[in-house]
């Protein structure tokens, strides 16, 4: 049986000028993959993989939430095949 990986992409709005300082925080937490910083309506975006929904949750509200600077998110999941 092939294990699936719940894949979730954070659209984030910060606190202007402090864009590189979450961006350091959100490189912190070992589940996140990659961060970029965009141009537009969000000003980062980053990419987790979990292993659960649950996981996904308790990452999204306990600790990217939780970083200063953090004004709003937005999670886009799916599912890796």
């Amino acid at each position: 049986m092939v294990s699936k990986t719940v894949v979730a992409f954070i659209l984030i709005n910060c606190v202007p000028g402090k864009e590189n300082e979450v961006s350091r925080k959100l490189s912190e937490i070992k589940l996140i993959r990659e961060t970029f910083t965009l141009f537009g309506e969000y000003d980062l975006i980053s990419k987790i993989e979990t292993k659960d929904y649950k996981e996904l949750e308790t990452t999204v509200v306990e600790r990217i939430r939780n970083i200063p600077g953090i004004v709003e998110t937005k999670t886009l999941t799916g599912i890796k095949f």
